[in-house]
């Protein structure tokens, strides 16, 4: 049964991968067609726009190739077995945001070569969302302290469904709960 999900997650990376390489393909063809027809001067090695788009280029590439190298499958080369069907490319996490940042690069370089240069602005979303995540997770709870809570509340037990459910027969008297005495 292993192998089977290990087969499946080597299909879907595979479909991820190949559907990577198209967008790449689209997304220069594009930007390079949008810039050879409305924007002519960004073409120009001498121009502001021709150096950020060759800048954006290398996120761009580096994080498809890393993508592409962590989900590809391994074959054994004699026998073809499956060895290793790669890192679950749909999993959340840093390749979701590796994902985030492909797309918005590409968007970014199709945006520009369209609509102009104002279009990178666009590019701001990537680390204001890496601060957002930071204050969430770490900066927030620390310029806060430890008092989240207010500390007139008491402290909230975790207590899972089946024992509130047993708690709850248990002060009714119910019989089907016996209830333990801890021998401290």
């Amino acid at each position: 049964m292993a192998n089977a999900s290990a087969k499946r997650v080597a299909s879907q990376n595979a479909e991820t991968v190949k559907k990577l390489r198209l967008g790449m393909i689209i997304s220069s063809a594009l930007s390079l067609a949008f810039r050879l027809f409305f924007r002519r001067g960004s073409l120009s090695p001498k121009g502001f726009a021709f150096w950020i788009y060759v800048l954006s280029l290398i996120p761009s590439i580096f994080l498809s190739r890393y993508l592409e190298r962590i989900g590809s499958p391994r074959h054994d080369p004699t026998t073809g077995t499956l060895i290793s069907a790669g890192e679950d490319l749909s999993r959340p996490g840093i390749i979701e945001w590796c994902f985030d940042v492909v797309y918005i690069t590409w968007s970014c370089q199709i945006g520009s070569g369209a609509f102009g240069l104002w279009f990178w602005s666009l590019y701001l979303i990537i680390p204001l969302y890496a601060i957002y995540k930071l204050w969430g997770s770490f900066l927030g709870p620390m310029f806060r302290g430890s008092a989240a809570a207010p500390e007139d509340a008491p402290p909230k037990e975790n207590v899972s469904k089946r024992q509130e459910k047993l708690r709850k027969r248990s002060e009714r008297g119910d019989p089907r709960v016996r209830v333990q005495q801890s021998a401290r």
